[in-house]
């Protein structure tokens, strides 16, 4: 081996190291008993690793009503935001009518605003509609999304115009050729915005504490666990409070090893377009 493959080896192994030891001492954590987690020097490894702060969790927050809010509010938004994505991208990247660049020019400078600028205005039209405090409130304003869009236009561009052409001739709808031809053919950006989207919304913390308005029997799961903060600076029990973020990372990590090799497939295929 090259000096050259030496280091760039040496490198990536360092930046995966750097990259996953939050993660590791984070599990770590949640399995030290709590005199290990407040030793000074700090303990790395526990001596005898338990549980017992998992089970903690559930006593001070409900952990399956958090984790079902959650998972309804991330699978519903995710689901909308793969639907209007590919049928919008596919009416930009194919169709020609008039105002389309101007129009998808506006479509990409919403993506420059800050969220904090959108947040009155959102959170006024959910009252209007008399959404406040429900889960509805925050999935239906996340119903669409300028870079899904922006995306699925990018990767539509490049499904050849015979093949939409010769569905066309053989009968097929606007609408199967989106779900059958197109979406197949670019599966891999599918995912990969799948993945964003999913982990965005798992992990979204200030529009559903903005919508729901103290209604805590609709926290999900992120917003639930400041409840493990404030119980951890009475008790001083940082396991419980890794054990909690611990089971909150689990769902978009289980998710990323299944979409993992479509993902990979959407980066590769990038760069050889690019």
């Amino acid at each position: 081996m090259s000096l050259s493959r030496a280091i760039i080896f040496t490198l990536i192994i360092l930046a995966s190291v750097v990259a996953a030891f939050p993660l590791v001492w984070m599990v770590l954590t949640s399995l030290k008993t709590p005199q290990e987690t407040m030793a000074v020097p700090p303990v790395w490894f526990p001596a005898s690793p338990n549980l017992d702060a998992y089970w903690q969790v559930a006593d001070v927050i409900s952990v399956g009503r958090s984790f079902l809010n959650s998972a309804i509010i991330a699978v519903f938004t995710t689901g909308a935001i793969l639907v209007t994505s590919l049928m919008a991208g596919y009416a930009f990247a194919k169709y020609q009518f008039r105002g389309r660049n101007l129009l998808f020019s506006v479509l990409i400078a919403t993506m420059f605003l800050p969220p904090i600028v959108t947040l009155i205005p959102l959170y006024r039209i959910v009252g209007y509609l008399g959404l406040n405090a429900s889960l509805a409130g925050i999935i239906v304003p996340n119903l669409a999304n300028a870079f899904g869009i922006f995306l699925m236009r990018q990767f539509i561009k490049g499904v050849p115009d015979e093949l939409i052409d010769a569905a066309r001739m053989d009968g097929a709808s606007e609408l199967k050729i989106v779900f059958q031809i197109v979406a197949p053919s670019v599966m891999p950006a599918i995912a990969a915005l799948a993945l964003f989207a999913f982990v965005y919304h798992w992990n979204s913390y200030l529009w559903p504490l903005t919508v729901l308005q103290g209604n805590t029997d609709q926290y999900p799961i992120v917003i639930s666990l400041s409840r493990l903060l404030s119980y951890n600076r009475g008790a001083m029990n940082t396991g419980l409070v890794m054990a909690g973020a611990t089971l909150a990372v689990l769902p978009p990590l289980i998710l990323f090893v299944f979409l993992q090799r479509f993902f990979v497939d959407s980066i590769v295929t990038t760069g050889v377009k690019g």
